[in-house]
């Protein structure tokens, strides 16, 4: 084996760390905080929204004006309708299960294309442990933790026009929810951009070794 073979093996380590690259200029938002321009955009598109009812502008407005630039996780609690309801497109009876199903499903793919992610999926299966001057448990069903690279991303999905038809099925089938942005203080899971790291560099290695074997 000579040493230009060697030398020559390196190129798919370069080829990796550029692949990293472009999943972090993906990944992460490099426009900085929304502008004083999008805010007002924005809060306008929020007054014609078919949840214009569910949702407190003054709360809203305030998030947005105080954009970092950095991403955030939604958490979302859930109580879904106990019994079928009707489907608000075909008038038949439903799950509440199927039914948000189908308003997830389009949801989930333009969220991963802008980069974000659901993070936390979890099915309820006990009451308040812990808890104090609280409402009572209304039996919340589950609890969903959705992270998004911004601000600006997450209120282009919600007034994107493709899931405004749909936003009945969200109605129809959730009895009650509340959701906040909250940001990871402390975390022991493997993210995105470990895991792309460690993925990509199991791959240069195990294509440097072959061509070192050839």
């Amino acid at each position: 084996m000579n040493t230009s073979t060697i030398h020559g093996a390196w190129w798919v380590w370069l080829m990796a760390a550029g692949l990293y690259i472009v999943f972090r200029l993906w990944y992460d938002n490099w426009r900085g905080p929304l502008s004083k321009d999008e805010v007002e955009h924005f809060m306008r598109l929020a007054q014609s929204s078919p949840g214009r009812d569910h949702t407190d502008t003054a709360v809203m407005r305030a998030f947005l004006e105080k954009d970092d630039g950095k991403e955030f996780v939604m958490c979302n609690l859930i109580r879904l309708h106990p019994q079928p309801v009707i489907h608000p497109a075909t008038g038949d009876m439903i799950t509440p299960l199927k039914l948000i199903k189908e308003y997830f499903r389009p949801f989930v793919v333009t969220l991963l294309l802008r980069g974000g992610h659901p993070m936390l999926s979890s099915r309820k299966v006990g009451g308040y442990v812990d808890s104090w001057n609280t409402p009572p448990d209304p039996g919340w069903t589950a609890v969903g933790m959705m992270r998004y690279r911004s601000r600006r991303d997450a209120m282009c999905l919600t007034f994107d026009k493709r899931f405004q038809g749909g936003y009945p099925f969200k109605i129809a089938a959730i009895e009650q929810t509340f959701s906040f942005p909250t940001q990871v203080i402390s975390e022991m899971v493997l993210r995105p951009r470990g895991i792309v790291a460690l993925v990509l560099a199991l791959l240069a290695a195990l294509v440097h070794l072959a061509s070192l074997l050839i």
